[in-house]
Protein backbone atom coordinates (compact mmCIF):
# COMPACT_ATOMS: atom_id res chain seq x y z
CA UNK A 1 0.00 0.00 0.00
CA UNK A 2 2.64 2.25 1.07
CA UNK A 3 4.17 2.23 -2.93
CA UNK A 4 0.79 3.25 -4.22
CA UNK A 5 0.44 5.63 -2.22
CA UNK A 6 4.09 7.18 -3.56
CA UNK A 7 3.00 6.53 -7.13
CA UNK A 8 -0.65 8.30 -6.67
CA UNK A 9 1.59 11.31 -4.63
CA UNK A 10 4.38 11.56 -7.33
CA UNK A 11 1.57 11.65 -9.97
CA UNK A 12 -0.57 14.82 -8.07
CA UNK A 13 2.73 16.86 -7.72
CA UNK A 14 3.31 16.00 -10.82
CA UNK A 15 0.42 17.15 -12.45
CA UNK A 16 -0.31 20.03 -10.23
CA UNK A 17 3.06 21.15 -11.37
CA UNK A 18 2.46 21.61 -15.08
CA UNK A 19 0.66 24.45 -14.71
CA UNK A 20 3.70 25.89 -13.34
CA UNK A 21 6.41 24.12 -15.46
CA UNK A 22 7.72 25.37 -18.93
CA UNK A 23 10.53 24.00 -21.15
CA UNK A 24 13.83 25.17 -21.17
CA UNK A 25 16.18 24.56 -24.13
CA UNK A 26 19.85 25.50 -25.11
CA UNK A 27 21.81 24.85 -28.22
CA UNK A 28 25.28 24.36 -28.43
CA UNK A 29 28.21 22.42 -29.80
CA UNK A 30 29.60 19.41 -27.83
CA UNK A 31 31.27 16.51 -29.15
CA UNK A 32 31.67 17.98 -32.73
CA UNK A 33 28.12 18.00 -32.83
CA UNK A 34 25.09 20.12 -32.56
CA UNK A 35 23.05 19.35 -29.45
CA UNK A 36 20.06 20.60 -28.03
CA UNK A 37 18.64 20.15 -24.22
CA UNK A 38 15.45 20.46 -23.18
CA UNK A 39 13.89 20.53 -19.58
CA UNK A 40 10.74 20.71 -18.62
CA UNK A 41 11.06 22.74 -14.95
CA UNK A 42 9.44 24.85 -12.20
CA UNK A 43 11.60 28.00 -12.76
CA UNK A 44 14.13 29.17 -15.42
CA UNK A 45 16.74 29.18 -12.45
CA UNK A 46 16.25 25.67 -12.28
CA UNK A 47 15.99 24.81 -15.87
CA UNK A 48 19.68 26.40 -16.41
CA UNK A 49 20.91 24.58 -13.85
CA UNK A 50 19.81 21.14 -14.67
CA UNK A 51 20.64 21.85 -18.48
CA UNK A 52 24.31 22.75 -16.73
CA UNK A 53 24.23 19.41 -15.46
CA UNK A 54 23.45 17.62 -18.55
CA UNK A 55 26.16 19.86 -20.52
CA UNK A 56 28.84 18.48 -17.59
CA UNK A 57 27.86 14.95 -17.70
CA UNK A 58 28.34 14.99 -21.63
CA UNK A 59 31.19 16.64 -21.67
CA UNK A 60 32.97 14.24 -19.46
CA UNK A 61 31.67 11.25 -21.71
CA UNK A 62 33.49 13.03 -24.41
CA UNK A 63 36.93 12.83 -22.43
CA UNK A 64 36.12 9.33 -21.86
CA UNK A 65 35.58 8.17 -25.48
CA UNK A 66 37.31 10.77 -27.52
CA UNK A 67 39.90 9.49 -29.85
CA UNK A 68 41.21 12.92 -30.41
CA UNK A 69 41.80 13.53 -26.57
CA UNK A 70 45.49 12.30 -26.08
CA UNK A 71 44.95 12.18 -22.75
CA UNK A 72 41.94 9.84 -22.76
CA UNK A 73 41.58 6.12 -22.27
CA UNK A 74 40.32 5.40 -25.43
CA UNK A 75 43.58 7.13 -26.92
CA UNK A 76 45.60 5.04 -24.70
CA UNK A 77 44.38 1.79 -26.14
CA UNK A 78 44.80 2.55 -29.91
CA UNK A 79 48.59 3.95 -28.94
CA UNK A 80 49.08 0.44 -27.13
CA UNK A 81 47.58 -1.30 -29.96
CA UNK A 82 49.67 -4.82 -30.63
CA UNK A 83 51.62 -3.46 -27.81
CA UNK A 84 49.87 -4.27 -24.44
CA UNK A 85 46.36 -4.29 -23.00
CA UNK A 86 44.91 -1.09 -21.13
CA UNK A 87 43.07 -0.69 -17.64
CA UNK A 88 40.08 1.37 -17.89
CA UNK A 89 37.06 2.24 -15.92
CA UNK A 90 34.62 0.01 -15.36
CA UNK A 91 32.11 2.49 -17.86
CA UNK A 92 34.56 2.45 -20.46
CA UNK A 93 34.82 -1.44 -20.46
CA UNK A 94 31.56 -1.99 -20.54
CA UNK A 95 30.60 0.56 -23.47
CA UNK A 96 33.18 -1.45 -25.49
CA UNK A 97 31.39 -4.63 -24.31
CA UNK A 98 27.94 -3.80 -25.61
CA UNK A 99 29.61 -2.47 -28.80
CA UNK A 100 31.26 -5.79 -29.28
CA UNK A 101 27.89 -7.91 -28.76
CA UNK A 102 26.08 -5.06 -31.01
CA UNK A 103 28.53 -5.98 -33.50
CA UNK A 104 28.31 -9.60 -32.80
CA UNK A 105 24.22 -9.75 -33.50
CA UNK A 106 24.49 -7.62 -36.29
CA UNK A 107 27.32 -9.94 -37.85
CA UNK A 108 29.80 -7.01 -37.97
CA UNK A 109 27.70 -4.40 -39.95
CA UNK A 110 28.38 -2.49 -36.60
CA UNK A 111 32.18 -2.24 -35.70
CA UNK A 112 33.74 0.33 -33.40
CA UNK A 113 37.65 -1.30 -35.02
CA UNK A 114 35.84 0.97 -38.34
CA UNK A 115 38.18 3.54 -37.11
CA UNK A 116 41.04 1.36 -38.20
CA UNK A 117 39.77 1.95 -42.11
CA UNK A 118 42.30 3.69 -44.25
CA UNK A 119 40.03 6.89 -46.09
CA UNK A 120 40.46 6.19 -49.72
CA UNK A 121 37.24 7.43 -50.33
CA UNK A 122 36.35 11.05 -49.69
CA UNK A 123 32.67 12.83 -50.36
CA UNK A 124 34.27 16.52 -50.05
CA UNK A 125 33.60 16.26 -53.77
CA UNK A 126 37.55 15.79 -54.91
CA UNK A 127 36.69 12.13 -55.99
CA UNK A 128 36.85 11.61 -59.66
CA UNK A 129 37.03 8.05 -59.47
CA UNK A 130 36.80 4.80 -57.33
CA UNK A 131 39.55 3.24 -55.53
CA UNK A 132 40.75 0.14 -57.06
CA UNK A 133 39.76 -3.10 -55.53
CA UNK A 134 43.05 -4.19 -54.43
CA UNK A 135 42.87 -0.60 -52.14
CA UNK A 136 39.50 -1.28 -51.02
CA UNK A 137 40.23 -4.80 -49.90
CA UNK A 138 43.50 -3.43 -48.09
CA UNK A 139 41.71 -0.36 -46.29
CA UNK A 140 39.77 -3.05 -44.28
CA UNK A 141 42.34 -5.03 -43.14
CA UNK A 142 42.73 -4.13 -39.66
CA UNK A 143 38.92 -3.99 -38.92
CA UNK A 144 38.05 -7.03 -36.84
CA UNK A 145 35.75 -6.47 -33.59
CA UNK A 146 37.08 -10.09 -33.11
CA UNK A 147 40.61 -8.85 -32.47
CA UNK A 148 39.48 -7.03 -29.29
CA UNK A 149 40.33 -8.75 -26.18
CA UNK A 150 38.78 -7.76 -22.81
CA UNK A 151 39.92 -8.84 -19.58
CA UNK A 152 36.90 -8.77 -17.10
CA UNK A 153 39.00 -9.57 -13.79
CA UNK A 154 41.54 -6.85 -14.70
CA UNK A 155 39.31 -4.56 -16.42
CA UNK A 156 41.30 -4.22 -19.62
CA UNK A 157 41.38 -3.82 -23.47
CA UNK A 158 43.58 -4.95 -25.89
CA UNK A 159 43.49 -4.73 -29.25
CA UNK A 160 45.93 -7.64 -31.14
CA UNK A 161 47.33 -6.42 -33.90
CA UNK A 162 49.03 -2.67 -34.40
CA UNK A 163 47.49 0.12 -35.91
CA UNK A 164 43.90 -1.04 -34.89
CA UNK A 165 41.61 1.76 -33.57
CA UNK A 166 38.65 2.11 -32.04
CA UNK A 167 36.37 4.99 -32.57
CA UNK A 168 32.65 5.61 -30.77
CA UNK A 169 31.54 7.50 -33.72
CA UNK A 170 28.33 5.73 -33.97
CA UNK A 171 27.34 4.75 -30.67
CA UNK A 172 28.69 7.53 -28.34
CA UNK A 173 26.22 10.23 -29.45
CA UNK A 174 23.40 7.97 -28.25
CA UNK A 175 25.21 6.71 -25.16
CA UNK A 176 26.02 10.40 -23.93
CA UNK A 177 22.31 11.65 -24.68
CA UNK A 178 21.24 8.50 -22.38
CA UNK A 179 24.10 9.35 -19.81
CA UNK A 180 22.75 12.82 -19.29
CA UNK A 181 18.83 11.71 -19.47
CA UNK A 182 20.06 9.30 -16.45
CA UNK A 183 21.88 11.96 -14.87
CA UNK A 184 18.80 14.23 -14.86
CA UNK A 185 15.96 11.74 -13.94
CA UNK A 186 18.04 10.97 -10.33
CA UNK A 187 18.19 14.77 -10.24
CA UNK A 188 14.25 14.95 -10.24
CA UNK A 189 13.87 15.97 -14.00
CA UNK A 190 10.28 14.69 -15.11
CA UNK A 191 10.31 15.45 -18.60
CA UNK A 192 12.94 16.20 -21.00
CA UNK A 193 14.70 15.63 -24.23
CA UNK A 194 18.20 15.26 -25.00
CA UNK A 195 18.76 15.68 -28.59
CA UNK A 196 22.42 14.62 -29.64
CA UNK A 197 22.08 16.00 -33.44
CA UNK A 198 19.71 13.08 -34.02
CA UNK A 199 20.71 10.77 -31.70
CA UNK A 200 17.39 11.77 -29.33
CA UNK A 201 16.07 10.70 -25.92
CA UNK A 202 12.97 11.95 -24.30
CA UNK A 203 11.18 10.98 -21.38
CA UNK A 204 8.18 11.93 -19.63
CA UNK A 205 5.80 14.76 -21.46
CA UNK A 206 5.25 18.27 -22.19
CA UNK A 207 3.76 20.61 -19.51
CA UNK A 208 0.22 19.80 -20.65
CA UNK A 209 0.59 16.53 -20.63
CA UNK A 210 1.03 15.43 -24.07
CA UNK A 211 3.89 13.48 -25.51
CA UNK A 212 6.54 14.98 -26.90
CA UNK A 213 6.35 14.85 -30.90
CA UNK A 214 9.39 14.24 -33.04
CA UNK A 215 10.14 15.36 -36.74
CA UNK A 216 11.21 12.78 -38.95
CA UNK A 217 13.55 14.77 -41.73
CA UNK A 218 12.86 14.52 -45.36
CA UNK A 219 15.49 13.08 -47.02
CA UNK A 220 14.30 15.13 -50.22
CA UNK A 221 13.98 18.12 -48.23
CA UNK A 222 15.97 18.18 -45.23
CA UNK A 223 14.40 21.59 -44.56
CA UNK A 224 11.06 20.01 -44.17
CA UNK A 225 9.55 16.87 -42.15
CA UNK A 226 7.93 13.58 -43.53
CA UNK A 227 6.42 12.55 -40.45
CA UNK A 228 5.78 13.56 -36.49
CA UNK A 229 5.37 10.88 -33.98
CA UNK A 230 5.06 11.15 -30.43
CA UNK A 231 7.68 9.77 -28.21
CA UNK A 232 7.19 8.64 -24.76
CA UNK A 233 9.95 7.62 -22.82
CA UNK A 234 11.66 6.51 -25.67
CA UNK A 235 14.99 7.59 -27.67
CA UNK A 236 14.87 7.73 -31.70
CA UNK A 237 18.01 8.01 -33.85
CA UNK A 238 17.84 9.67 -37.80
CA UNK A 239 20.64 8.59 -39.70
CA UNK A 240 20.83 10.12 -43.43
CA UNK A 241 22.95 10.55 -46.14
CA UNK A 242 21.49 12.59 -48.54
CA UNK A 243 24.29 15.46 -48.44
CA UNK A 244 27.74 12.73 -48.33
CA UNK A 245 27.54 10.66 -51.25
CA UNK A 246 29.12 10.41 -54.51
CA UNK A 247 28.11 8.62 -57.83
CA UNK A 248 30.34 6.31 -59.99
CA UNK A 249 28.94 4.71 -63.48
CA UNK A 250 25.36 5.70 -62.41
CA UNK A 251 25.54 3.95 -58.66
CA UNK A 252 24.81 6.08 -56.13
CA UNK A 253 27.32 5.65 -52.95
CA UNK A 254 27.04 6.82 -49.80
CA UNK A 255 29.41 8.31 -46.59
CA UNK A 256 28.57 5.04 -44.61
CA UNK A 257 31.12 2.34 -45.79
CA UNK A 258 30.42 -0.88 -44.68
CA UNK A 259 33.32 -2.02 -42.19
CA UNK A 260 32.76 -5.80 -43.76
CA UNK A 261 33.87 -4.51 -47.16
CA UNK A 262 35.20 -0.99 -47.59
CA UNK A 263 32.49 -0.68 -49.66
CA UNK A 264 30.12 2.56 -49.27
CA UNK A 265 26.64 1.83 -48.50
CA UNK A 266 24.09 1.82 -51.17
CA UNK A 267 20.18 1.90 -52.00
CA UNK A 268 19.57 3.49 -48.86
CA UNK A 269 19.02 6.91 -47.70
CA UNK A 270 17.53 7.60 -44.54
CA UNK A 271 17.14 5.56 -41.91
CA UNK A 272 15.14 6.13 -38.42
CA UNK A 273 15.48 3.63 -35.29
CA UNK A 274 12.87 3.91 -32.28
CA UNK A 275 14.57 2.07 -29.50
CA UNK A 276 14.67 1.83 -25.65
CA UNK A 277 17.68 3.49 -25.19
CA UNK A 278 20.00 5.73 -27.90
CA UNK A 279 22.67 4.14 -27.36
CA UNK A 280 21.23 0.99 -28.99
CA UNK A 281 19.43 3.21 -31.43
CA UNK A 282 22.87 4.84 -32.98
CA UNK A 283 24.11 1.74 -33.42
CA UNK A 284 21.29 -0.13 -35.28
CA UNK A 285 20.58 3.20 -37.44
CA UNK A 286 24.42 2.73 -38.87
CA UNK A 287 23.58 -1.40 -39.16
CA UNK A 288 20.38 -1.39 -40.60
CA UNK A 289 22.04 1.41 -43.46
CA UNK A 290 25.14 -1.34 -44.42
CA UNK A 291 22.69 -4.40 -44.45
CA UNK A 292 20.26 -2.28 -46.72
CA UNK A 293 16.47 -2.55 -47.03
CA UNK A 294 15.41 -6.08 -47.15
CA UNK A 295 18.34 -7.67 -44.38
CA UNK A 296 17.74 -4.53 -42.64
CA UNK A 297 13.98 -4.46 -42.04
CA UNK A 298 13.95 -8.81 -41.23
CA UNK A 299 16.31 -7.94 -38.43
CA UNK A 300 14.83 -5.47 -36.62
CA UNK A 301 11.80 -6.89 -36.73
CA UNK A 302 13.58 -9.73 -34.71
CA UNK A 303 14.42 -7.48 -31.84
CA UNK A 304 11.69 -6.90 -28.96
CA UNK A 305 11.02 -3.07 -28.53
CA UNK A 306 12.82 -1.75 -32.07
CA UNK A 307 11.22 -0.35 -34.66
CA UNK A 308 12.43 1.36 -38.06
CA UNK A 309 11.88 3.69 -41.02
CA UNK A 310 14.06 3.45 -44.17
CA UNK A 311 13.90 5.41 -47.32
CA UNK A 312 15.71 3.87 -50.22
CA UNK A 313 17.28 5.30 -52.67
CA UNK A 314 13.76 5.58 -55.06
CA UNK A 315 12.32 7.57 -52.29
CA UNK A 316 10.32 4.80 -51.11
CA UNK A 317 9.21 4.22 -47.57
CA UNK A 318 9.80 0.92 -45.65
CA UNK A 319 9.01 -0.04 -41.85
CA UNK A 320 9.10 -2.48 -39.47
CA UNK A 321 6.00 -4.88 -38.84
CA UNK A 322 4.89 -2.87 -35.69
CA UNK A 323 5.35 0.70 -36.28
CA UNK A 324 2.95 3.28 -37.38
CA UNK A 325 3.05 6.73 -38.92
CA UNK A 326 1.28 9.19 -40.96
CA UNK A 327 3.52 11.17 -43.48
CA UNK A 328 3.50 14.33 -43.70
CA UNK A 329 3.56 17.29 -47.03
CA UNK A 330 4.56 20.01 -44.42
Amino acid sequence: MKRVGLVLLFFVITVHGYSQSKVYKKRLLLMGSDFEISVVAASEERGKAFIKMAITEIERIEQLISSWNPDSQTSSIIRNAGIKPVKVDDELFELIKRSIQIAKITNGAFDITYASMDRIWKFDGSMTKMPTKESIKKSVQKIGYQNIVLDPVNKTVFLLQKGMKIGFGGIGKGYAADKAKELLVSKGVTSGIINASGDLNAWGTQPDGKDWMVGITNPLNTKKVFSWLPVHNRAVVTSGNYEKYVFFNGVRYAHIINPKTGYPTTGVKSVTVFAPKAELADALATSVFVMGVDVGINFINQLKGVEVIIVDDNNKFHTSKNLLFKTSQQ
